[in-house]
């Protein structure tokens, strides 16, 4: 199946930074190694994103470093498959980036875990990327705090990176993506590098744990929607930048059987959504990448603020159904979930 899609004219172009992964996970919902197989996709935060914009009809282009053989150029094909722009990849000898997932089931949570020391990403210096030369002409620039956890290499590149987009006039949006596994002895740099970040951004994917972490305040409000509205007042009050803070909600039964709803914080209040049931998980990974993906495709389009949270919602909901990283739903999935099209077969 071919997904390239033909941009939307007038869309502007995104740009996204971060670490391209190997995905590796066993057969079904089977343990790792419980027998010798693992398929293999790929993957990585600012990718996953990529991709689902790309195959909404954005121009997206890719920023970051592969290794220079067949896996890191298999990598680069799978991005181009989906429709994004590899122009802004380079290459070096060295190692790829690994998660294995472990899909769990039922009582059994999923599990990751990484094995990204020492990657060919992560030992490409700021000074590397030519930033004038990669933002000309784009709209966006989305990145990740999974860029702030993996060194300071990656910390000085990703600030570079956010730094050249505020100069250059390019609006940043920053999904915090706190991954305690991967700060580890780290993670007590974590907020403050974190909050450094965040004051470059007018768009933030975070919730109130984000803030709560990175500001050293506790939101103890006893509804979900209160303790964001807290967290997005002492947000605004603490970045200028910021314009947008927006969220999921995630209630669990159990791993197959879940709720979402949608949150945006605005300077003048808070929205939210109606809470969508989700039974029968296909793969939650990448769901939140989905949600970016497609919050940022509303304020492409101009859709407004609560129509983009509404579409942002029903993609991620969408994404909970598909294998892989990736969102591979077309904006008439997503439109026909708004329009509760109902479930017989498409013919």
């Amino acid at each position: 199946m071919s997904d390239v899609t033909t941009t939307h004219p007038g869309s502007g172009r995104v740009v996204f930074f971060g670490e391209l992964l190997l995905r590796l996970s066993p057969p079904g919902h089977e343990l790792p190694l419980q027998s010798p197989r693992f398929e293999a996709r790929f993957g990585g935060a600012e990718a996953n994103v990529a991709s689902s914009l790309a195959i909404l009809g954005h121009h997206c282009t890719m920023v970051s470093a592969l290794p220079d053989h067949a896996i890191g150029h298999a990598c680069a094909g799978e991005l181009r498959r989906h429709g994004v722009d590899t122009s802004g990849l380079q290459y070096a000898d060295g190692r790829m980036g690994i998660y294995f997932l472990s899909p769990g089931a039922m009582q059994r949570p999923p599990e990751v875990l990484y094995d990204r020391a020492d990657s060919v990403f992560s030992r490409t210096p700021a000074e590397a990327y030519d930033w004038p030369r990669l933002l000309a002409g784009a709209q966006w620039l989305h990145l990740s705090g999974i860029n702030l956890a993996l060194g300071q290499t990656t910390t000085n590149a990703a600030l570079a990176a956010v730094r050249a987009a505020r100069a250059a006039g390019v609006r940043v949006s920053f999904d915090c993506n706190y991954r305690s596994r991967l700060w580890g002895a780290r993670s007590p740099k974590a907020p403050a590098v974190l909050r450094e970040l965040v004051a470059e951004a007018e768009l933030v994917f975070g919730n109130d744990r984000d803030i709560a972490l990175m500001l050293d305040q506790s939101f103890e409000q006893a509804g979900a929607t209160d303790r964001f509205r807290a967290a997005a007042t002492a947000a605004f009050a603490a970045w200028p930048a910021l314009r947008r803070l927006v969220a999921t909600e995630r209630h669990h039964h159990n791993v197959d059987d879940q709720e979402l709803t949608g949150m945006l914080a605005l300077r003048d209040g808070v929205l939210t959504t109606a809470p969508r049931r989700l039974s029968g998980i296909v793969d939650r990974i990448g769901g939140g990448d989905a949600f970016a993906a497609g919050f940022l495709h509303g304020l492409l389009r101009g859709l407004g603020d609560a129509p983009s949270l509404e579409f942002a919602l029903a993609a991620t909901c969408l994404k909970h159904a598909i294998p892989g990283d990736v969102n591979l739903s077309r904006e008439a999935d997503i439109h026909a979930l708004l329009a509760e099209g109902g479930f017989e077969v498409k013919r």
